[in-house]
């Protein structure tokens, strides 16, 4: 085999590939890359910023964008496929407080109104018999001013009376109606975990939605109680699985387990 071919330029043997000097690239052949960069055919990626495909972060005070790839954040007060769970705005994926957790707050709440209740009756059987022991006060009935003096004590003690259906009714609606609004939770619902929020910001109702919520049910009192039975157990009528009373439905909220 001769090495002196003129056919052969290289200097190589015939039916071997020629061989690159050394420290160079070969002929016909691609140059390797430098080291430390980026191979062929990839975009070279720059110092101190995400890699493609990848979400970057947004700047202070600019909210987050969806990276490529991921599913849209869902609305407030979505359903979870009915399984009890619901996404609120603010709070993310929550549980839907059952009925007998509501119920059951409703029930501590009825013995605290009880207390109450039996503590102002008390007042009014001690006003009665102080009134009483008032009248004998004013002499015999044919005594000349028996009758003003016991016009004046009756009308004191029926004006205390009303007094203390109103201070009674008062402190029910603050009971039930601002506690609601600023905490989103008597304390019965407090006792059992539940918690009244706006449907679509996951927030304390609020004292225009509070007191819609709250009225509803006395208005349905003014019907023999029917009616404020009718709204509380309202929920069991409630297809969406959201399990909103009407009260819930008028106010824009939802009740939660905490």
């Amino acid at each position: 085999m001769s090495f002196g071919d003129p056919n052969n330029p290289y200097g190589q043997p015939q039916g071997q590939p020629p061989q690159p000097p050394q420290g160079q690239p070969g002929y016909g052949y691609p140059a390797q890359p430098p080291q430390e960069q980026p191979g062929y055919g990839y975009p070279q990626q720059p110092q101190g910023q995400p890699g493609y495909g990848y979400p970057q972060q947004a700047p202070q005070g600019v909210p987050p964008q969806q990276g490529y790839g991921y599913p849209p954040q869902q609305p407030g007060g979505t359903l979870q496929a009915n399984n009890g769970y619901i996404n609120v705005g603010g709070l993310g994926t929550v549980e839907i407080a059952t009925m007998g957790r509501r119920l059951g707050a409703r029930a501590l709440d009825a013995v605290a109104y009880g207390i109450l209740y039996g503590i102002f009756t008390a007042v009014g059987i001690a006003g009665i018999f102080g009134a009483s022991k008032s009248i004998e006060s004013c002499g015999s009935y044919t005594d000349p001013g028996y009758q003003s003096c016991v016009n004046d004590i009756s009308g004191g003690f029926v004006a205390a009376f009303f007094a203390a259906i109103a201070v009674f009714a008062l402190i029910a609606l603050l009971y039930e109606w601002l506690m609601v609004s600023i905490w989103g939770a008597t304390l019965g619902k407090m006792v059992l975990g539940v918690k009244v929020v706006k449907e679509n910001t996951g927030q304390a109702p609020g004292l225009g939605a509070g007191f819609i919520r709250w009225i509803l049910p006395m208005v349905g009192s003014l019907f023999c109680g029917l009616g404020t039975l009718l709204v509380y157990l309202s929920p069991f009528f409630d297809n969406s699985g959201k399990l909103q009373g009407w009260h819930d439905r008028a106010g824009g909220t939802i009740v939660i387990k905490k």
